[in-house]
């Protein structure tokens, strides 16, 4: 996958030079984390090259019809983001769109495999589709919440997929194994200009894509058998907590919840540390010496599935609520 890898660092220059000229350009606010117009949509590059992967892999008989047409639904959300990075598309639009994505994602999987609960076992069809469908919306926009500091979105990227790819190499999922060494590629290459101080931004049209993308592996991988949902909630744990305190949070408070703000766990650190870099290691060094451990545990031991990412991502809600996740900050912050 080195190719990818330099494919995704050479295209994302690319597309940081040729940024101002297609008006991809974030322009600071008042909640913006940054002081000065920086180029954005360098997420362009992440999904190209993953569906291009998908495209080729597909015409060697690799990805079956079902499996291939549910990851082009990543297709719609990518271009859905980059219109919201355009234009700045107002919820009415996003929201039935991606709904309308992950529908025709459940559609083509033929459904959802059965998940266990400890002792119980939910395998209602229709209960297992609805509850895959608001999933998928909620992945794509809480990654999309949470990437609002320079390298946090990109190294959880990296992280996410190799540690994935390092569970799936023991199991035969030849396609799953594929499609994560094609995003852990793809975004290392992205990571080169992102991590801080970031010379480019994802945009939505990144972040909504990944958070997507992982949601279809996460369900594919579970009709495999090669992988379970507690897996891939403990390994996407730090971005899981901080965004659903926020949102509940911002919620109950009555305040404009799905409007773009500054009080993400996050980005309340990266105040208090006035760091993006510190806070981004932070959250790595969660991952690496936390998350990871009780993922590779969840698959060796997958009737604790449950129980572990309970143990792995309660901590992570107490400390975003120490830090008040969801009250809104007072005043911008800078790097």
């Amino acid at each position: 996958m080195s190719g990818i890898f330099l494919a995704a660092a050479l295209l994302t220059g690319l597309l940081r030079t040729l940024a101002p000229r297609l008006r991809l350009l974030d322009t600071p606010v008042s909640r913006s984390a940054h002081s000065r117009p920086t180029p954005s949509g360098g997420g362009i590059s992440i999904a190209f090259l993953f569906l291009l992967v998908v495209g080729y892999y597909f015409s060697v008989g690799l990805i079956p019809l079902g499996e291939f047409m549910a990851l082009c639904g990543g297709g719609l959300i990518a271009v859905l983001g980059l219109l919201d990075d355009l234009k700045q598309l107002s919820l009415r639009w996003r929201l039935p769109t991606q709904f309308l994505a992950a529908g025709w994602v459940v559609f083509w999987l033929g459904g959802i495999a059965p998940i266990d609960f400890g002792p119980l076992r939910l395998q209602w069809p229709w209960l297992l589709n609805g509850l895959a469908v608001v999933a998928l919306v909620w992945l794509l926009n809480l990654y999309n919440f949470m990437d609002g500091i320079d390298g946090i979105a990109g190294s959880e990227l990296v992280f996410v997929s190799a540690v994935a790819l390092f569970l799936l190499l023991s199991t035969d999922d030849e396609v799953a194994s594929v499609l994560t060494a094609t995003l852990l590629s793809a975004g290392a290459g992205f990571l080169l200009w992102n991590w801080p101080p970031a010379k480019i931004f994802m945009g939505d049209v990144g972040s909504s894509f990944i958070g997507f993308i992982f949601g279809v592996l996460a369900l594919l991988t579970m009709h495999h058998g090669s992988m379970t949902v507690w897996t891939w909630l403990l390994l996407l744990g730090v971005f899981v907590a901080d965004a659903t305190v926020t949102l509940i949070s911002r919620f109950f408070a009555g305040g404009n919840w799905y409007e773009g703000h500054t009080s993400h766990a996050y980005q309340k650190a990266a105040k208090e540390h006035k760091s993006h870099t510190k806070v981004t290691i932070i959250v790595i060094l969660i991952n690496c010496l936390w998350l990871a451990p009780l993922a590779w545990l969840s698959i060796k031991r997958p009737e604790l599935g449950i129980y572990l990412s309970m143990a792995g991502i309660v901590p992570l809600v107490i400390v975003a609520i120490k830090l008040e996740a969801g009250k809104v900050a007072r005043r911008r912050f800078e790097q």
